[in-house]
């Protein structure tokens, strides 16, 4: 029984006369003394029976005519091949404060609302100026008495008990600093934290770490531009 040429054979002996620039290509069908067949583009051996058939080569389509669309869309970047969008977020650099208390001491606050501190209401009162009854206003009305007029407490009766004047919450004055001042602070708190690390306890280090690691955290956001 003849055996059937393989397909990779013929694919070969195309792909080989796809080289070729003629409209044909000649495949040989050879046969030897064993019986066994096989193909090629040349003359089968001397003594091996030979058949041939003539083949046309495969031709590609002709190009398609290049269309408006197609220009345009060649022209464009690939969606693949450009660079995913990068957003930069720009947050403000936080604010810091310096308020004053009513001695006149300094400090600074992450937030524009000073320290409260309790006061009497008869501070927060407006100083009314009184007339002479017989000055220039006779015939007004007369002053109320010294006892409903604003002024300091006046000390209870000893079997009065306690208690409470009457008063309210006020904060100190606080205003923002510039926030060229803001980082020159950071930078003076920081180098005063160095200062304490070194001659302080053990249990006082942590602390001071977590402080300079804020404070350095600030510094790289608001400071370092």
């Amino acid at each position: 029984m003849i055996p059937a040429p393989r397909p990779c054979l013929l694919l070969a002996l195309l792909a080989l006369a796809g080289a070729s620039q003629a409209a044909e290509v000649t495949i040989y069908r050879c046969t030897d003394a064993q019986g066994r067949l096989s193909l090629r583009d040349t003359p089968c051996a001397r003594g091996e029976q030979q058949q041939t058939r003539a083949m046309a080569l495969p031709r590609d389509p002709p190009p398609r005519p290049a269309s408006a669309h197609d220009a345009v869309a060649a022209s464009k970047p690939s969606a693949a091949a450009a660079p995913p969008p990068r957003v930069v977020v720009i947050r403000p650099p936080r604010p810091m404060y310096e308020c004053v208390t009513p001695d006149g001491e300094r400090y600074t606050s992450e937030t524009g609302e000073g320290n409260p501190r309790w006061v009497p209401l008869w501070t927060l009162m407006p100083v009314v100026p009184t007339r002479n009854p017989l000055g220039d206003r006779v015939g007004a009305r007369r002053p109320p008495p010294a006892q409903f007029r604003p002024g300091p407490p006046r000390p209870l009766p000893p079997d009065a008990g306690f208690a409470y004047p009457a008063g309210t919450w006020v904060r100190d004055e606080c205003h923002a600093l510039p926030q060229s001042e803001v980082c020159a602070r950071l930078s003076d708190r920081r180098y005063e934290l160095d200062r304490r690390y070194y001659s302080a306890l053990q249990s006082e280090r942590a602390s001071i770490q977590n402080e300079q690691r804020g404070i350095d955290a600030r510094l790289a956001d608001d400071c370092e531009r």
